[in-house]
């Protein structure tokens, strides 16, 4: 494992960038060729830190004097078109880059945060419609897959995406999205921010400052004839209420909501406050869903597991596996190449847990039953867990038992 403290320590401090203008661009060309997903900017006691986010860890880029942190952010600021001398409040909007690699234009996400050593900036890379467009790239197992799809024929109901941090909500929010024909349907979104522009869908980013929040957008938004609402997050009672009504009123409502599991998300709605013979009626589905690193298929090596992990890998399969076919199974773990460039992973799947609403769950939520109760209850009725569909993909070679483990 890349050891950043040892990085850091070894980089001598770079006195001058030169070119204030070329030095950032070379920023953003820098992150675009490592697939990083997001840069941070960052302001220490002695120098300037510019790190960036590879697929969820960070890697150190470059040591600056702190002479270079106001110009380095003005010009940050200038291209994001927010306050240059306002260094007192957060600021938020985005740069457009035109990457000439791709010939195309990529928006960066800007957000700025006073520190005790000068404003931080981090900036979240945004690629257009390629993740949004192709379920493949989104590693549904078969089984979950039919059930998205499925329910992804409904007319009405709320279809949430479950997510702690980190694990790209909006990919696969959007793409659900992109599933319906915005000229065949009056789709709306209220986000924080807006990430992706999606042609004829109408678009709006939430604005508290002028008391333009999520609840006051749902109860405008019911005038505008709409089929199906994206609401960015549930984060509230208010918001939480109005859109299970959106739904019970023949709307189709997508939203994300921040939770562990499939089952804690009907657990955290209750808590909320949302009353639970509404509830039971207007929810669809719930994905529940995490990152994981996918296995370089160039460098992998076969693994002879440890007794007590292969023992817990067979528990968690046999319920859902043939006892012999899992009893055969096949591990690998990683090593290194240059294919890879010597991180033996390349770049990320995901595990997922798909609720479906049955009328076993629908009673289940109108007594109030607990989210480990509906746990248990859902994978009777064939509910794949995340760390069931996290092995399988570990069966399939595409990640490692460890990645697997960590999701518990």
């Amino acid at each position: 494992m890349i050891d950043n403290r040892e990085i850091l320590e070894k980089m001598e401090i770079k006195r001058s960038i030169w070119d204030v203008v070329n030095y950032v661009n070379n920023i953003f060309l820098q992150a675009l060729e490592r697939n990083a997903s997001d840069i941070h900017i960052e302001p220490t006691e002695h120098f300037l830190l510019i790190r960036f986010r590879q697929d969820w860890d960070f890697i150190v880029i470059d040591k600056l004097d702190r002479d270079n942190i106001s110009p380095i952010i003005t010009r940050l600021k200038v291209l994001s078109k927010v306050k240059i001398d306002e260094n007192k409040k957060p600021q938020d909007w985005k740069i457009v880059y035109y990457y000439d690699k791709e010939k195309q234009n990529i928006d960066i996400r800007v957000s700025t945060l006073p520190t005790n050593y000068w404003e931080k900036v981090v900036m979240r890379i945004l690629k257009p419609d390629a993740w949004l467009t192709n379920i493949e790239k989104l590693w549904f197992i078969d089984t979950n897959l039919e059930k998205v799809r499925e329910a992804l024929k409904s007319s009405y109901w709320i279809i949430l995406v479950a997510w702690p941090t980190w694990s790209w909500k909006s990919t696969t929010l959007f793409w659900i999205l992109k599933n319906y024909n915005p000229l065949e349907y009056n789709i709306s979104t209220l986000e924080d921010p807006i990430e992706y522009n999606i042609e004829y869908v109408n678009q709006s980013q939430v604005k508290p400052e002028i008391w333009f929040t999520f609840g006051t957008w749902l109860r405008s938004l019911v005038r505008q004839d709409p089929d199906i609402i994206m609401v960015w997050e549930i984060r509230d009672k208010e918001t939480a209420t109005l859109a299970v009504e959106a739904a019970l009123t023949w709307h189709l409502v997508l939203s994300t909501i921040h939770t562990n599991s499939a089952t804690a998300t009907i657990q955290r709605l209750i808590n909320m406050g949302v009353e639970t013979f509404l509830l039971s009626s207007a929810l669809r589905m719930v994905i529940s869903q995490r990152l994981m690193k996918k296995i370089c298929q160039d460098c992998k090596k076969e693994i002879e597991l440890p007794e007590l992990i292969l023992k817990k890998v067979r528990e968690t399969l046999y319920p859902i596996m043939d006892k012999s076919e899992v009893d055969n199974l096949v591990f690998y773990e990683w090593a290194w190449c240059d294919k890879c460039n010597w991180t033996w992973y390349k770049w990320r799947l995901w595990a997922h847990e798909v609720l479906i609403m049955e009328p076993y769950m629908e009673e289940m939520i109108l007594r109030e039953a607990s989210a480990n109760e509906m746990t248990e209850e859902a994978k009777k009725h064939w509910m794949i867990t995340i760390l069931q569909d996290a092995l399988i993909k570990s069966a399939l070679w595409l990640t490692t038992v460890e990645e697997s483990l960590k999701l518990i």
